[in-house]
C-alpha cells in the first residue's frame, strides 16, 4: 500500500533533509523541493546525496540558482546565515517561491516577436528592464567590493539600484559607481536627527525617490541567522560591535557617519506611523515609496496619504512568518491602489517567467534580493552580471513565448490563478 504525503508532511520532510550535516552544503529546501516532487522517492534520494557539480565560472550558470551553492561555499557560515534566513522556520521563504506556482500562464500565438522591448518607465524615469535590484545590506559580508561591485554590474546591465541604509558603501561612492540616480532605502530609526541627516544627505547624493521600508519590526525569530552564527568560528567584533547592537555596530556603516547615534536603539520604531511617513516625506523633495506593503486596506491609505509608489515586500521572509508569499499579495494591493499609484514587488523572484506573472498581474516593477548577492558572494561584479544577464534573457523568452513583444503589452489577460 502506498501513502502518499501531505504537503505539510512533506515540507517538514524537506527541511529535515535541508538540515542534516549529510547533504551537500549547497542544497537548500528550495533545491530539495525541485528535486523531490514528480520524481520516485529512492530515485530523488541518490540525487539528494550525489554531490553537485559547482560552476567555476559565471558564464557556465544555466539560471541564477547555479549561483547559489558557490556562494554558500565561499562566504562565511554566519553571513551566509544572515544572508538565508527568514524567520521561525522559513516558511514565509519557501511560501515567496512557491507562490509563483499557483499562477499559470495564457501565452498567445501567431503574433510576430521578431522584436522584443523591455524598457519601462517607473515613477517618469525610463527603465531599460523592470527587473531592478533591491536594497540589500552588508554587501561587503558578500564581496569585498561590496555594493560596488553591485553598483558597475547595474551600469553594465542597465538596471536600477535601490541602496540600504545598513550598505556597507555609501550612497555617494554608489551613486558614482552606477554612473547615474539610483534610489535610497530609509530606516528611520528612532532618532528624527538621524533620519533627517540621512535623507537630506541622499538628496544631496541626486537621489530621486525615497524609500521607506515599514515592514521590520524589532524582536524576529531568525532562527537561521542564529544557528550559522553558532557555527562560524572566526572573531566577528571587527564588523558586528563589541556588544552594542546599534551604537557600535551602525558606527561603521557610511550612512551614519559623523552622526550621534547615541540616542538610537532601533532602526525602524514600533511607533512609525502614517503620521511618521508625512514627517519623512517634508524631509526632502524626493519622491516617496512605501515598501513592504501587502493589503489592499494600506495600499488605499498610501494613496490617500498623498505617497507616489508601493513596493508589495515582506522582506523576503524576513518581516514576519505569514507563510503567504508577495506574488499572491499582489493582486489585493492592485485593486487598493486602483491605478492611482505605481505597484512594484520583491520577494522570491527567481526566473522570467516569475517576472511576466507579476507584471501581468499588474506591478510596474520587480526587485531581486538574494540572486544578485548570490552572483556577488560567488564571482563578484561578473557574477552579479550574469544574474542580471540571466533574468533579462529569461524574461525576453517569456515574452516572445507568451506573443508579447514589449511590458506594455504584458496583462492581465497572460495570467490564470490554478486551481
Amino acid at each position: 500500500m502506498t501513502t502518499r504525503m501531505s504537503p505539510q508532511d512533506r515540507r517538514q520532510f524537506l527541511q529535515f533533509l535541508a538540515a542534516s550535516p549529510l547533504l551537500p552544503a549547497g542544497l537548500s529546501p528550495t533545491s530539495l523541493r525541485r528535486l523531490f516532487l514528480g520524481r520516485e522517492p529512492h530515485r530523488a534520494l541518490e540525487s539528494v546525496f550525489q554531490e553537485p557539480a559547482l560552476i567555476t565560472a559565471p558564464d557556465q550558470a544555466l539560471n541564477v540558482m547555479d549561483f547559489e551553492p558557490v556562494a554558500r561555499k565561499t562566504i562565511p557560515p554566519s553571513h551566509w546565515a544572515y544572508l538565508a534566513t527568514g524567520v521561525d522556520g522559513d516558511g514565509t521563504v519557501l511560501a515567496n517561491r512557491e507562490g509563483f506556482n499557483r499562477f499559470a500562464l495564457r501565452p498567445r500565438r501567431l503574433r510576430d516577436v521578431t522584436t522584443i522591448d523591455t524598457a519601462t518607465r517607473v515613477l517618469g524615469a525610463p527603465w531599460e528592464t523592470p527587473v531592478f535590484l533591491s536594497p540589500t545590506s552588508s554587501g561587503k559580508a558578500f564581496h569585498p567590493e561590496g555594493e560596488i561591485a553591485v553598483a558597475r554590474a547595474a551600469r553594465a546591465k542597465g538596471y536600477h539600484q535601490i541602496l540600504s541604509t545598513v550598505a556597507s558603501c555609501s550612497v555617494e561612492d554608489v551613486t558614482e559607481a552606477r554612473g547615474g540616480p539610483i534610489w535610497f532605502q530609509l530606516y528611520p530609526t528612532n532618532d528624527w536627527d538621524v533620519a533627517r541627516a540621512m535623507v537630506q544627505r541622499a538628496e544631496r547624493a541626486g537621489c530621486p525617490a525615497l524609500v521607506v521600508t515599514v515592514d521590520l519590526k524589532e524582536g524576529s525569530n531568525r532562527e537561521t541567522e542564529v544557528r550559522g552564527a553558532r557555527v562560524d568560528t572566526r572573531p566577528c567584533a571587527a564588523c558586528h560591535g563589541d556588544g552594542d547592537r546599534y551604537a557600535n555596530r551602525f558606527r561603521r556603516k557610511p550612512m551614519f557617519a559623523g552622526l550621534d547615534l547615541s540616542r538610537v536603539t532601533t532602526l525602524l520604531p514600533g511607533a512609525l506611523t502614517w503620521d511618521s511617513i508625512k514627517r519623512i516625506r517634508d524631509m526632502s523633495r524626493m519622491k516617496v515609496i512605501l515598501k513592504g506593503i501587502v493589503t489592499k486596506e494600506d495600499a488605499a491609505l498610501a494613496v490617500r496619504h498623498g505617497i507616489d509608489a508601493i513596493i508589495v515586500s515582506n522582506h523576503g521572509g524576513r518581516a514576519e512568518d505569514s507563510n503567504r508569499s508577495t506574488i499572491e499579495s499582489l493582486p489585493e494591493v492592485i485593486e487598493g491602489a486602483a491605478g492611482r499609484l505605481p505597484v512594484l514587488i520583491d520577494g522570491g523572484f527567481r526566473r522570467g517567467t516569475d517576472v511576466f506573472k507579476a507584471l501581468a498581474l499588474g506591478a510596474h516593477g520587480v526587485g531581486i534580493g538574494r540572486p544578485y548577492l548570490w552572483g556577488l558572494g560567488a564571482f563578484g561584479q561578473p557574477g552579479v552580471e550574469m544574474v542580471l544577464e540571466l533574468l533579462r534573457r529569461e524574461l525576453k523568452t517569456i515574452m516572445r513565448q507568451a506573443g508579447t513583444r514589449s511590458i506594455a503589452e504584458i496583462n492581465r489577460g497572460f495570467v490564470i490563478p490554478r486551481s
